[in-house]
């Protein structure tokens, strides 16, 4: 007769991914989750998952180009970048009714965050002006709001929380080492500047990379592990899958396994407990099959609509009939467990940021805050 099974017990790693929110993850810690039989891996994520979010609830957010083309930067992804013929037009920024018709329509379509981005290096002061007043307008109709609009100094950053913008994007793209591979006209510091000043500002923060541009297995680890060396860590950490645009120099990068993928949402949902981690870029190429995965292994927020900024994305319709199928729905803000503190702390945030704008404001009476025009 076969002896009874033994309960396992659960190593240290497991407890630690189970009940802590660590910053000091090393490189082969990380490493180690990866290398996780996959079953054993997606049970770990479902379980961080589900102690911190309700099981089927995706956040859903509509991503709208309030400005398109034409970016200054280098990034060999990007269809936007002026370095590359994509055949992508170059687009003047949105009137701001135009905008504000686009939040309805999203808001009515099921949408809870409506975010706007910008193909900018930094913006020039005449559209932030412009931006700002989107900001306020979105947020009069109910809707979360988010921005990606380039490098933003400590004076950009504030003036954005103080209209209203609950969340920054700005994306960290791949790991050190890469990084040079990708982009050449900005560093990797300026972008965690510009993450330093986002949140000083009491912004939340959105903040992923792409997968599937070239890298080593180790550079996706090293990518997660300067995310949660982020104190916090981010609320949103999307995970972008390449979409290989012709005219870009990745057009021919070869594909990343699926199941590669997959693994890369699992160890971010058991890095960053508390975050949403978001399938987005690159959706529109998976099946029905993978983005369930994706979900079961702890992904629980989507990008909605027909466009995600200048490409594709599944359409309204099908997103509808793939969450029926699945028994997902949208979540509620006030399904996240600790969304109460989070906003708790933002206003805390925010009345700091007052004192440093009125401080900020005289600074820039002197001369001391101008804005550089020739960096846009």
């Amino acid at each position: 007769m076969p002896a009874a099974p033994q309960e396992s017990r659960p190593d240290s790693l497991t407890l630690a991914t189970r009940s802590e929110v660590r910053h000091d993850w090393s490189l082969e810690e990380i490493e180690a989750l990866f290398a996780l039989p996959f079953n054993d891996l997606l049970f770990r994520a479902q379980q961080v998952h589900r102690a911190h979010f309700e099981a089927n609830a995706v956040q859903v957010s509509t991503l709208l180009s309030i400005k398109t083309g034409a970016c200054p930067e280098d990034c060999k992804y990007c269809p936007q970048s002026g370095h590359y013929n994509t055949g992508l037009g170059k687009e003047k920024l949105l009137e701001i009714e135009k905008v504000v018709e686009q939040a309805r329509a999203a808001r009515e379509a099921g949408a809870s965050r409506f975010c706007m981005g910008a193909a900018w290096k930094s913006p020039r002061e005449r559209d932030l002006e412009v931006v700002l007043e989107m900001v306020r307008r979105v947020k009069e109709l109910g809707l979360e709001t988010c921005m990606t609009l380039g490098m933003v100094d400590t004076d950009q950053a504030g003036r954005l929380a103080e209209a209203g913008l609950d969340y920054y994007n700005h994306n960290l793209d791949t790991s050190p080492d890469y990084y040079g591979e990708i982009i050449t006209t900005r560093t990797y510091a300026d972008r965690l500047e510009t993450l330093g000043n986002v949140r000083e500002a009491g912004m939340k923060v959105c903040s992923g990379g792409i997968l599937g541009m070239g890298e080593a297995p180790r550079d996706r680890a090293a990518l997660l592990q300067q995310l949660v060396k982020l104190e916090p860590h981010p609320e949103s950490v999307p995970i972008n899958m390449l979409v290989k645009v012709p005219g870009t120099p990745l057009e021919n990068v070869e594909d990343l396994d699926p199941i590669e993928y997959i693994r890369a949402i699992a160890v971010a949902r058991l890095l960053m407990p508390k975050s949403h981690v978001r399938l987005s870029a690159g959706r529109e190429q998976m099946d029905d099959s993978t983005q369930a995965l994706a979900f079961l292994a702890g992904a629980n927020s989507i990008f909605y609509g027909d466009t995600l900024l200048t490409t594709g994305n599944p359409q309204v319709k099908k997103d509808r009939a793939l969450f029926d199928r699945l028994g997902l729905h949208p979540e509620r803000r006030e399904t996240c467990t600790d969304e109460a503190g989070q906003q708790a702390a933002l206003t805390a945030a925010l009345e700091a940021n007052a004192v440093r704008q009125a401080a900020a404001a005289q600074e820039s009476a002197a001369g001391r805050l101008a804005y550089d025009a020739a960096q846009a």
